[in-house]
């Protein structure tokens, strides 16, 4: 004989376990669009009322909206620019049928060669995540680092791709 709790917990397990996948493309998808500046993409990853509060060796950014952080996005990951950023090991909480949180460890590369700079590090991101309208979205992110190295390249690299340099934002000229 079939137990009906039995067959409703089974249910409820699939659907946390779908859940937990769904909120883990999101994640892999936001950082895809970091690196490839696809702002179009991560809006719809992002919901309106998004806050990121991001730690690093000499910065603090804070944001209360959606529109702030992909205005930062664009002008940081720009035309001169090239980043590769990974999230690994995700530790996903669903809370409820639309509240989840979850965090994932970084790597990150970041070359700015407008800064003539290149960035080395980690991070622990931490993420709250709303399912609206049966879509989850990042509601909250934000990292602080584990170590982070910034080393000055005064010459760029020898590319033979540079994606951004043909999809990032062309930032003005800089002032001599």
């Amino acid at each position: 004989m079939v137990d009906l709790n039995d067959i409703e917990q089974l249910r409820n397990d699939i659907r946390i376990l779908k859940d937990i996948e769904a909120i883990k493309r999101v994640k892999h998808a936001y950082f895809r669009c970091l690196d490839t500046a696809n702002l179009t993409e991560m809006r719809e990853l992002l919901h309106p009322r998004l806050r990121s509060k991001m730690a690093g060796g000499h910065y603090l950014l804070e944001f209360d909206n959606r529109d702030d952080y992909l205005e930062m996005l664009a002008n940081s990951f720009n035309s001169e620019f090239v980043g590769q950023h990974t999230g690994h090991h995700p530790e996903i909480d669903i809370l409820s049928e639309t509240e989840a949180t979850g965090k994932w460890y970084l790597a990150d590369i970041a070359m700015s060669f407008r800064q003539q700079s290149t960035t080395v590090g980690t991070a622990i991101y931490t993420d709250r995540y709303l399912k609206t309208d049966g879509v989850w979205q990042i509601s909250e992110t934000g990292y602080f680092r584990i170590y982070e190295t910034v080393t000055a390249t005064p010459e760029p690299p020898e590319l033979t791709v540079h994606y951004l340099a043909e999809h990032g934002r062309r930032l003005p000229a800089q002032q001599a």
